[in-house]
């Protein structure tokens, strides 16, 4: 069976090269991706994601996801929730510069010292996002093995089954090792179990808010049998 990887959050660049917003992202992702959070993200690209690439879109599926859009058209993350669900965080150049009262950048290629603070801060900025999006408590760190990874495209695929819901089956990904890991760490089949079961399941998966109840119980319906087994 094979062990889950290490949480990791999923960085959607925005693309556009005809804003200086546009390359103050990229290059915010890229710090972030290279130096503030190096073990805890990977980059998804964007292109790739919107043509079809199966590895990105799976990723997006199973992981947090932020996407840093250069504008309000919010290419990133409208491609990404159109294919792989709701993202977890969303920023916005333009609302970023804005709020923070520093003068728009003008620059699309070579950046100037203040705009390449303002990417630094920007950095800043996705890296609290990420931080927020790990933090787990103690009960719902169970050992989990990490899986290097720079691109999504080169990670691999987890099992996935399906569960009987009161709405049909449904198909979650990495149930099987989730539940083996709660049970090697003898968590009872109750109420508190049910809650860090889920959001355990939601690491890996999209699930609606209206579907939590119902995904929940089952979940925790199949942790039982496994333990009864």
């Amino acid at each position: 069976m094979p062990d889950l990887p290490k949480h990791k959050v999923g960085l959607v660049s925005c693309s556009g090269e005809e804003l200086p917003e546009g390359t103050l992202a990229r290059i915010a992702t890229r710090l972030v991706l290279e130096k503030l959070r190096p073990d805890d993200t990977v980059t998804i690209c964007l292109p790739l994601f919107l043509a079809g690439g199966a590895g990105e879109r799976a990723f997006a599926r199973m992981h947090p996801t932020i996407t840093i859009d250069g504008c309000s058209r919010l290419c990133a993350r409208r491609g990404t929730e159109a294919h792989s669900g709701r993202v977890a965080a969303s920023v916005v150049v333009t609302d970023f510069v804005r709020q923070s009262g520093a003068q728009s950048p003008m620059h699309r290629r070579n950046l100037d010292d203040g705009e390449r603070h303002l990417a630094t801060v920007l950095a800043e900025e996705i890296a609290g996002h990420v931080d927020r999006l790990l933090g787990m408590n103690s009960e719902q760190e169970i050992d989990a093995q990490a899986a290097p990874a720079a691109c999504a495209c080169q990670g691999g695929t987890l099992p996935a089954r399906k569960v009987d819901t009161v709405h049909g089956p449904v198909e979650i990904v990495a149930l099987d090792p989730i539940l083996a890991q709660f049970a090697q760490a003898r968590r009872a089949a109750d109420q508190t179990t049910e809650r860090d079961l889920l959001e355990m399941v939601k690491i890996y998966n999209y699930v609606p808010p209206e579907s939590e109840t119902e995904i929940a119980a089952a979940v925790l319906r199949e942790y039982a049998a496994s333990l009864a087994q």
